[in-house]
């Protein structure tokens, strides 16, 4: 006979006596998404990155020669000529990923008064990396997030790779300053850093003085966001050495619920 007086979750029902059965361990990966739904972001190195998304560390450092050919971003505002990038989009329903049709990026001035407002086209990821299928593994596993933290439903995703150079000395990897998205996840990932300091992330509650201050600095590191309750930012990188052109590879992922932003209604998905 269990005794009913243990602490170990044993429970009483109508003169019988039930065991709870222990709660297995949380993985690290679990771990993770519950900090992200506690405090509003999460950082996580690249072997735990990997392990959230199910896919090997040597796939994602494939992907890096993509950087080395991002188009210049002719949309920046204060004149600079520091930022290259590309953008595609994507919707991940019921653990499928479809890529949806291209179209032009647009945030509203409330979450980008620099560059909100406009549509602003850029070109397409090449077909080769967004059918790899670690890519679709990645953008699965990273739907998990967002699910953990507003429910199971559709994503809308849209994927930034992005190269901030030194060019004309200095490059600003969020000329807009610290900021949402208007979504509601982000998955910030580091690709590479060649050549630079600074580049430091700040991540603040949107209603608190609370922030947290660091730099990632492994590739295919990652802040996660919940876009809702932080706001964040990187600050301007410059050269290590001013006779040598620096830069800084990230890529940004981010999932909103109910379609693209920008959307008609009625048009959201692919």
């Amino acid at each position: 006979m269990l005794d009913p007086s243990r602490a170990d979750g044993a429970q009483r029902q109508e003169g019988a006596v039930s065991v709870a059965a222990p709660r297995p361990p949380l993985t690290a990966a679990a771990a993770a998404q519950d900090v992200l739904a506690r405090d509003g972001h999460v950082v996580l190195d690249a072997a735990l990155l990997a392990a959230l998304c199910g896919v090997q560390l040597a796939d994602l450092m494939a992907w890096r020669r993509h950087w080395d050919d991002l188009p210049s971003d002719c949309y920046l505002r204060d004149g600079g000529h520091y930022r290259q990038r590309r953008h595609s989009c994507f919707v991940v329903r019921d653990n499928t990923v479809t890529q949806a049709p291209q179209r032009p990026h647009w945030q509203s001035v409330e979450y980008n008064a620099l560059h909100g407002g406009i549509e602003r086209h850029f070109e397409p990821m090449p077909a080769a990396w967004t059918t790899d299928p670690a890519w679709q593994r990645l953008l699965r596993g990273l739907a998990g997030c967002a699910t953990h933290l507003r429910g199971e439903q559709p994503w809308y995703v849209e994927a930034h790779p992005f190269r901030i150079t030194t060019a004309g000395g200095i490059g600003r990897p969020t000329p807009e300053g610290a900021h949402r998205d208007g979504v509601d996840f982000v998955a910030v990932i580091l690709v590479s850093r060649v050549g630079i300091k600074g580049g430091e992330t700040r991540v603040f509650d949107a209603d608190g003085p609370r922030g947290l201050r660091f730099t990632l600095d492994e590739p295919f590191s990652a802040l996660l966001l919940d876009d809702a309750r932080v706001i964040h930012e990187s600050t301007p990188i410059q050269p290590l050495d001013p006779s040598r052109e620096g830069h800084r590879d990230t890529l940004v992922l981010t999932y909103r619920a109910g379609g693209f932003q920008g959307s008609a209604p009625g048009t959201s998905s692919p």
